[in-house]
């Protein structure tokens, strides 16, 4: 076994554009799940609203680049709005049911040969992202030290995604703790009471539902600026990985997510590298080394399985706040 291949794979997952898209992702997850309470299985959706919204407005309509990151905020609140106005009403399985629903609704769509020329359908969209790197500040070159080397547009949209996931973080951070933050937990906890008190608690969920989709839309944004944008980025498999990501680290916290997504795509590269080499090393009986790469799903299941009995509330998660098996 290459023991420093490995060792590079998975030093590269701790800092990548795909890592902080996923970051990203659950953080927006969290808002809605975590502090609010709902359970949303469609956050695949809002990335990819949030991803061609971003490519679209850049190749079809000329955006420049910061425009084309508003443009995909705007996308992904709109999507919000939609989606919420007939579902926020619905609680536990209907609203999961109804949501993942939606989220497949848009990648359908997206394949879809009707609006091939906008989005690419099958084929997705590329070259979308050169304003973006025109304006990098890096001059040509490698960037990093040790495992961790980028060329100059690679660091730059790192660098990029690192200030966009702690400006999310900090209003994140702020809003929760905040008297809107207050009311939104108390929602989460008894509705009913909350609306006693005289809180318009559809308009809350409302308003959660736009600030967390915007959040995992941005992530969405992200997670195809370094390539292209395909229909099956954003397979339902991926909101499994963003609630692994949330649920490791933590539903009801902001560092949680952050520490869930870098566990579990760590994990995911030491797995992926390890396992297909001790399978070619013949260490895993007659598993092929596809089998055994396929393998890593299984294991990061059996430990998600084992955090969610140990420590519901995940590895920075406080007692006193949701935990996953009261829902």
């Amino acid at each position: 076994m290459d023991i420093n291949s490995i060792f590079i794979n998975t030093a590269q997952a701790l800092f990548s554009p795909v890592t902080i898209a996923f970051a990203m992702a659950a953080l927006g997850l969290a808002i809605h799940f975590g502090f609010v309470g709902l359970l949303n299985f469609g956050i695949a959706g809002f990335m990819a609203v949030g991803a061609y919204g971003y490519a679209i407005s850049t190749l079809t309509f000329g955006f420049p680049w910061w425009a084309a990151f508003l443009a995909s905020m705007a996308a992904s609140a709109l999507f919000a709005v939609i989606l919420g106005i007939p579902t926020l009403q619905l609680r536990g399985d209907y609203l999961a049911i109804v949501t993942i629903a939606a989220a497949e609704i848009v990648r359908l769509l997206l394949l879809s040969t009707t609006w091939i020329k906008t989005t690419g359908s099958a084929d997705g969209l590329v070259a979308y992202a050169d304003d973006f790197r025109s304006i990098n500040p890096f001059p040509d070159g490698t960037y990093g030290f040790g495992p961790w080397s980028y060329t100059a547009n690679q660091f730059w949209v790192l660098i990029f995604a690192l200030i966009v996931l702690a400006l999310a973080a900090l209003l994140l951070w702020r809003l929760v703790r905040s008297p809107w933050g207050r009311v939104i937990k108390g929602i989460r906890e008894d509705e009913d009471a909350v609306r006693a008190l005289g809180k318009n608690v559809f308009a809350y969920k409302m308003q959660a539902l736009v600030v967390g989709g915007i959040v995992a839309g941005l992530g969405g944004a992200l997670y195809v600026l370094p390539s292209s944008a395909n229909p099956m980025l954003f397979a339902t498999s991926l909101t499994f990985f963003v609630w692994t990501a949330l649920l490791l680290g933590g539903a009801a916290t902001v560092f949680g997510p952050l520490l869930g997504a870098v566990i579990f795509w760590v994990l995911q590269a030491f797995l992926g590298s390890l396992l297909p080499a001790m399978a070619d090393a013949g260490l895993l009986g007659a598993l092929s080394s596809a089998q055994a790469g396929a393998l890593r799903f299984v294991l990061v299941g059996i430990l998600l399985v084992v955090i969610v009995i140990v420590r519901p509330q995940g590895i920075v998660g406080d007692k006193r706040e949701l935990t996953f098996v009261r829902k």
